[in-house]
């Protein structure tokens, strides 16, 4: 059996790799454990949310599938951080567990250069340090161009609750027992990693009269710049809101030991920033109470998802905590919370490309590289998949800046700076966030995807046609004044801004702080839709913001266009800091800009870089 591209694992990751090969008409093999697993959301019900969101976006922009796919199994929708500015605000989805697998599952279907397997992969075939396939458990070889690894949390999988370990996936499922040290024979270096997952409650067995209701939007929104909703905006189902109790933390600090964490029976390192209800009280012991969330998992079952209550505790443990809870004094677990352990890599062993470092052609994606969360391991699927299809092809890899997209920063700082714990996106970590928005994913990436072949020419033609309206309803706004008539400065008065005492174009107007484009309406007509008047008011009313912002970023494009050569050995540099000199030859940085973000390379460092290399070009 013969393929071009064969992707390893079904989550999140391998679907985006698998679609976006199979879109470049490059025969590819999908191989998962259980195709009935595909796209599963094994830990929280929703796709999105702070930073998140913006991937979904960007994903969606470049040709991929998730936003497409969370838009059809919308339970609710939510706009996060509308009161605060454009550069952090984000969508979240409650999507349903059941249709969204079904969906995706049916596109990968119907794609026609994607077959589907059911197997295990037990190792891969190397030869002079070149991929050429995989071999399966029952030693059956499947030879390929290029593999991409998403394994998701499936290496060496360990079930924690309390002093229980079971050897197993998220459901139980079979866990890949040999193929992260047959990669570490192939000189990888491997991390054991720990993420975690709160219990599922019966509805019918909370009381919902104590709880605060927390209702989606009611404006309707998409994660796809293409897709009409597919949910009625005064159907959707409500999450809850409820608190810990003093009560549930004398439980967990009297039990603390019991828990795996606390009682020393983890090896890996959990996520800082989605910790344990143990881990919470222990570290934020000032806090009288936590946050927790009731959200529904789908239509089709009762199953409430406790956001925020993921522990490891054992099951009679967690019977207590619950129910010390307002609401679910009776409640029924119906799944109880555990830990999972798992192998990844050290993702400084990978390119921007996300190819690996050690064995050409070899790519992976997702929480194999240490990664946590759904959108995350789906952007570098995509990200995988196009590169691996790029390589074959011949062609220039696509790497996104950290100015060009969230998916940009996520690489760059998994290559870059490595991680010691599951590494999460936040809007703190993207130095130009007010450059990437949800607003403009589109403008900021279409023209990639169509440049490596993942958008219709059809499509293209609508979003210049977009790019044309914008330019249009700017010119309207520039080139329309009004004067400090009476009627005007009446209507300016009563939207709660300052009346003119000269004349104003209409874009000048829009700067104010209190003027809305919909409120110019009142003095020309502005037949264009939503999203181009979302661009032009944003635009308009952060431009000085969003100037500065471009400005910072050119600086560092300057350092990103200067090249590092590849065969420079660092250890001829004179006057480096050792440390530096151990990180620049583990990270080995294509550029001076990604030098400039490796922890232990100072400034001083970066200058002896330079001169170095200006005498080295030199020579």
């Amino acid at each position: 059996m013969n393929y071009e591209i064969i992707v390893v694992g079904g989550g999140h990751a391998g679907c985006e790799a698998a679609l976006a090969c199979a879109r470049k008409k490059h025969h590819t093999l999908l191989i998962t454990g259980n195709i009935k697993n595909i796209a599963d959301m094994p830990c929280n019900p929703s796709i999105g949310g702070p930073a998140k969101g913006i991937v979904v976006r960007e994903i969606d922009a470049l040709g991929g599938e998730m936003g497409k796919n969370a838009d059809k199994s919308a339970l609710q929708v939510k706009m996060l951080n509308t009161k605060k500015g454009p550069a952090v605000q984000a969508l979240r989805i409650q999507a349903d567990k059941i249709t969204y697998p079904k969906e995706m599952l049916k596109t990968l279907q119907n794609e026609p250069f994607l077959e589907i397997k059911e197997a295990m992969v037990e190792n891969l075939i190397v030869e002079n340090n070149r991929v050429g396939g995989v071999i399966l458990s029952d030693s059956t070889k499947i030879i390929s161009k290029a593999v991409i690894l998403t394994t998701g949390t499936y290496l060496r999988a360990m079930i924690l609750t309390g002093a229980n370990k079971t050897p197993g996936g998220p459901h139980g499922e079979q866990d890949s027992k040999f193929l992260s040290n047959h990669l570490k024979e192939l000189g990888f270096k491997i991390l054991r990693l720990k993420t975690g997952t709160p219990p599922r409650i019966a509805k019918n067995s909370i009381d919902f009269s104590v709880t605060s209701e927390e209702p989606g939007d009611k404006i309707v929104r998409t994660f796809s710049f293409d897709n009409k909703p597919y949910y009625d905006v005064d159907k959707q189902i409500p999450c809850h809101l409820i608190y810990t109790t003093k009560k549930t933390h004398e439980i967990i600090k009297e039990h603390l030991k019991e828990s795996s964490m606390y009682g020393g029976y983890v090896e890996g390192v959990g996520p800082r920033y989605c910790p344990s209800i143990e881990d919470k009280v222990v570290r934020f012991s000032d806090k009288e109470r936590h946050q927790l969330f009731l959200e529904p998992e789908s239509l089709y079952y009762d199953d409430i998802y406790l956001q925020g209550f993921s522990t490891s505790m054992p099951h009679n443990i967690q019977e207590q905590m619950v129910h010390s809870l307002s609401g679910l004094e009776h409640a029924q677990i119906l799944k109880y919370a555990y830990a999972i352990e798992y192998d990844a890599i050290d993702s400084t062993q990978l390119k921007r490309t996300l190819e690996t470092k050690l064995i050409e052609n070899l790519y992976t994606a997702g929480q194999i590289n240490g990664t946590s969360g759904y959108e995350e391991a789906a952007g570098q699927g995509l990200i995988a998949g196009i590169n691996a299809a790029l390589k074959l092809e011949k062609k220039d890899p696509l790497i996104l800046k950290r100015n060009e997209a969230y998916i940009g920063v996520l690489i760059d700082d998994l290559v870059t700076k490595g991680i010691k714990d599951p590494y999460r996106l936040l809007t703190s970590r993207a130095e130009y966030r007010l450059l990437l928005r949800h607003d403009n994913a589109n403008f900021r990436l279409t023209d990639y995807a169509y440049q490596v072949g993942l958008i219709s020419s059809e499509k293209y033609a609508r979003f210049e046609q977009k790019k044309q309206d914008i330019k249009d309803l700017f010119d309207l706004l520039k080139t329309t004044r009004i004067t400090p008539k009476k009627e005007v400065n009446d209507y300016l008065e009563e939207i709660h801004t300052n009346p003119l005492k000269d004349g104003l174009s209409l874009y000048d107007l829009l700067k104010r702080p209190e003027v809305k484009i919909d409120h110019l309406e009142k003095f020309v007509n502005i037949p264009y839709a939503d999203d181009i008047k979302e661009q032009v008011e944003i635009n308009t009313k952060y431009e000085g913001y969003i100037k500065k912002a471009e400005k910072e970023a050119q600086k560092m494009l300057a350092l990103e266009e200067k090249l590092i050569p590849k065969d420079i050995d660092y250890t001829k540099i004179p006057n480096l800091a050792s440390e530096a000199r151990q990180k620049l030859v583990e990270i080995n940085p294509t550029t001076i800009g990604q030098a400039t973000r490796i922890s232990g390379v100072n400034p001083a460092d970066i200058s002896i870089l330079m001169v170095y290399l200006r005498r080295y070009k030199n020579d």
